[in-house]
């Protein structure tokens, strides 16, 4: 799961399947088909931990599930970032850009939504401890997060 880390990955945000807000409580950011193809082939599917900036906002810490959400029965691979922030409001269109740093689980079946909340919740909690720790700070200033000029969007 790990020769591919740090992955740095950008594209525009699209609408998923809309249950992150609505069922799970847990609002993700979908990346685009085109661009969850770009991901390596070989890199395992799970959850993930790392950093995300909407735009040319701040950095914020986030957890990244790969795969096809098992509990769900998707037919096609998602990359869903849910961003350890509150937004005001959505930002569909947007330019996302994440640093994959770490592996936190592979990918399993929930017997219950409440199960699968409770996963998520124990993954975001992981992933906070993880990206405290110096090695995983550093990133978080990377150059890449800076959007050059003229891609920034909606004056973020």
């Amino acid at each position: 799961a790990m020769k591919h880390l740090p992955y740095f990955c950008r594209g525009e945000v699209v609408k998923g399947f809309g249950r992150g807000s609505k069922e799970l409580g847990i609002p993700t950011a979908n990346f685009s088909e085109q661009v969850v193809e770009s991901f390596p082939s070989d890199i395992s599917t799970g959850i993930y931990y790392g950093w995300a900036c909407v735009g040319n906002g701040d950095v914020h810490k986030m957890v990244l599930s790969i795969g096809w959400n098992p509990f769900y029965k998707n037919i096609k691979k998602s990359v869903e970032t849910h961003i350890i922030h509150t937004f005001k409001e959505d930002f569909y269109g947007e330019i996302l850009s994440i640093v994959i740093m770490g592996y936190i689980r592979p990918e399993r079946n929930f017997d219950s939504l409440e199960a699968l909340i409770l996963a998520i919740q124990e993954d975001i909690e992981e992933a906070k401890r993880q990206l405290d720790l110096p090695e995983n700070l550093k990133l978080k200033e990377d150059n890449f997060f800076q959007l050059p000029e003229g891609k920034i969007m909606n004056n973020h």
